[in-house]
């Protein structure tokens, strides 16, 4: 499974932005998806995470309310909808795949996007 995550930018608190994971191969619908982010001299973050049909999620407390995850099985791709960011969520974000179910864990996702960065200025 390759992933392609793109969406990034630049933009002001309060503003959303809406990042996408493409996956390539056939059965980019047996893996579920996690989202992490890792900020400068931080350790790197769980952010949320779908399983492999779409039917189970989970959100970093942090992002809870704020942050959406889905995904388009048709368009092997999954979507991180950002809501009312904040200058905190600055970080590069990843997007990572495992079979079947999620993990908040990072180390468990065998596959990884090549990070696509996220800037929220006050």
């Amino acid at each position: 499974v390759q992933l392609q995550a793109s969406g990034g930018g630049l933009v002001q608190a309060g503003d959303s932005l809406r990042l996408s994971c493409a996956g390539s191969g056939r059965t980019f619908s047996d893996y579920a998806v996690g989202w992490f982010r890792q900020a400068p001299g931080k350790e790197r973050e769980f952010v949320a995470a779908i399983n492999y049909s779409g039917g189970r999620t989970d959100y970093a407390d942090s992002v809870a309310g704020r942050f959406t995850i889905s995904r388009a099985s048709a368009k092997n791709t999954v979507y991180l909808q950002m809501n009312s960011l904040k200058p905190e969520d600055t970080a590069v974000y990843y997007c990572a795949a495992r079979r079947w179910q999620y993990s908040s864990n990072w180390p468990e996702y065998d596959y990884w996007g090549q990070g696509t960065q996220v800037t929220v200025s006050s």
